[in-house]
């Protein structure tokens, strides 16, 4: 059994604060929630909204029906009253202004002023909502802030306590043991992922919606020994994460569409000079502000060439919580192993986005030393930073490693000594030298997770945050007796073949699921192994597609 529910109103009205606690409460309570934001770009007004999935089983994406709907205002009745089950309930204030029957009006501000404190109606619909399913209040204490003054702790805790008694019960939702499990989101887990992938220097300039790693990072950097800079612009902040890299520091920045664009230059300068860094776009709609607070996959072919020239990189994108830590040690092992750029995508759907996922397993976190001491350097031998190898991987050594040698490097093309060079003979061996790595790089991506039946007619084809959808979608079409699978990407580029053409092989159609206009993730397999897209169910509107939005695609025959 699983629920869902909304939360919903203007900013400012603790739409946060309340499913922060209903939230905790959940968990306790041994289920399994994903929860995900929906916010407009403004600190007052507007319609923001909030939604919770939970039940006994793992769930990672949300869905469209809900069971229940708290409206903290008229609008939010407005808009998502459709979304309703038949039996759902919409629960409001008894002062919204608004003649619905389908809505239940209960006294929460009344019972808040009650107890003097009028902004505690949100804890008095946090008790509503935990009576309604059931949810006990043991332990509620320890989920209010320890900021607040004692007094409005207390009456927040009764205000919760006095809502349970406004409403009867009507789903006994049962847990079981997830004492061991987290509750959290995209950013965290990415940030948390970059400690345990040794990073020591993080920098960034702040940017919806990546910012939160390195607010995060920051809170941390003393307890667990990094340095974290908040730059001046993105410019600089990938500048100082090639330099720290250069120094002998693990290295990562993160920003957004117009972040990332103002870092391109760099992006080559990591390419030329072969220096590790690990680069996190979380991504929103474009082009230039688009929808600052939305969500999108709009920048992968954008980043598959990003930089004049060309060098090697790799591309990973992140599906979930769960998968943003692995993926994170993964880009800092691969940037520092081949010296080179790794863009780690994620969105801003992941990036708020609440899940509840076992603990990391740190028995799979492995962390390799590339870096050479210079024993190999005989005596009266200058250092060659850029040594033609059979792998195309030079001797990567640290400024100060060795003494009597220089660490040299350069923008411009170069000798194996890193002495600028136009010889055409150099520049070919240069470049062979550095294009060798996407070979092996490619042997190091992951092929995609395969979800559904194995005797599929149809294929459906993603990356990232779709996962959620694609793994809801494929469960309703294939109860519905459909013969469908669907492939969901981590590894990108290089582009991992074997799976995608052996279950295209299989497949009357293959259909990409993508939340861009062009289908880049299609176009890109279409270029690496010239696997045609049957059509594609694309999304760009800024909101997440669910798993019955891709049923409903298919099942009006557009394919």
């Amino acid at each position: 059994m699983e629920y869902n529910i909304l939360i919903g109103g203007s900013a400012g009205q603790g739409l946060d604060t309340v499913s922060d606690f209903l939230e905790k409460v959940i968990k306790k309570s041994g289920l399994y929630l994903f929860s995900n934001k929906d916010y407009m770009s403004r600190v007052r007004g507007g319609h923001n909204f909030i939604q919770i999935r939970f039940g006994e089983d793992r769930v990672f994406a949300h869905k469209d029906k809900l069971d229940l709907i708290l409206a903290l205002d008229e609008n939010t009745v407005l808009y998502h009253k459709d979304r309703l089950n038949k039996d759902g309930v919409i629960i409001a204030d008894k002062g919204i202004k608004l003649n619905d029957e389908e809505v239940l009006k209960l006294p929460l501000v009344e019972v808040a002023k009650g107890l003097s404190l009028s902004k505690a109606f949100t804890s008095v619909a946090a008790g509503v909502i935990l009576k309604y399913f059931s949810l006990s209040l043991e332990g509620i204490e320890k989920y209010f802030s320890s900021k607040l003054s004692e007094d409005i702790r207390n009456k927040n805790i009764e205000a919760v306590k006095l809502g349970y008694n406004l409403i009867e019960s009507k789903y006994s939702a049962v847990g079981k043991d997830l004492s061991k499990n987290l509750l959290i989101n995209g950013n965290n887990a990415i940030a948390l992922g970059a400690v345990a992938g040794s990073v020591n220097f993080y920098s960034a300039y702040p940017m919806t919606p990546a910012t939160s790693i390195m607010t995060y990072l920051a809170k941390k950097q003393t307890e667990i020994g990094i340095v974290v800079d908040q730059a001046e612009d993105e410019i600089a902040a990938i500048n100082f994460a090639i330099g720290a890299s250069y120094a002998g520091a693990r290295s990562m920045t993160g920003s957004s569409g117009g972040g990332i664009s103002l870092m391109v230059e760099a992006f080559g300068l990591a390419g030329i000079t072969e220096t590790p860094v690990v680069v996190v776009d979380s991504q929103r709609p474009g082009p230039a502000t688009g929808l600052p607070t939305r969500t999108e996959q709009s920048d992968l072919s954008f980043l598959l060439a990003a930089a004049q020239g060309e060098f090697p990189r790799a591309v990973i994108s992140v599906r979930n919580a769960e998968d943003a830590f692995y993926k994170t040690v993964k880009a800092l092992n691969l940037a520092d192993k081949y010296q080179t750029l790794v863009l780690l995508l994620t969105d801003q759907y992941l990036a708020d986005a609440n899940i509840t996922i076992p603990k990391y397993d740190l028995s799979n976190v492995k962390i390799e030393n590339y870096v050479s001491n210079g024993d190999y350097i005989k005596d009266g031998e200058e250092y060659k930073r850029y040594k033609v190898t059979n792998n195309g991987i030079s001797p990567r050594m640290i400024p100060g490693n060795k003494k009597g040698q220089v660490v040299l490097v350069d923008s411009d093309e170069h000798t194996e000594e890193a002495h600028i060079t136009e010889a055409s003979e150099v520049r070919n061996a240069q470049m062979k030298k550095r294009m060798k790595k996407l070979e092996l790089m490619k042997a190091e991506m992951e092929e995609p997770e395969f979800m559904g039946n194995e005797d599929l007619e149809i294929l459906l084809v993603g990356f990232g945050s779709t996962y959620g959808a694609l793994k809801d979608a494929i469960e309703e079409l294939n109860n519905d007796g459909k013969k469908v699978g669907a492939l969901s990407f981590g590894d990108i580029y290089p582009l991992p073949e074997i799976s995608i053409r052996k279950y295209a092989n299989k497949a009357k159609k293959v259909i990409n699921v993508e939340q861009n206009f062009i289908g880049q993730l299609g176009k890109l397999i279409t270029q690496e192994t010239g696997i045609l897209m049957s059509s594609s169910i694309l999304k760009y509107d800024g909101r997440q597609i669910t798993g019955h939005q891709i049923v409903e695609k298919l099942g009006r025959g557009e394919f």
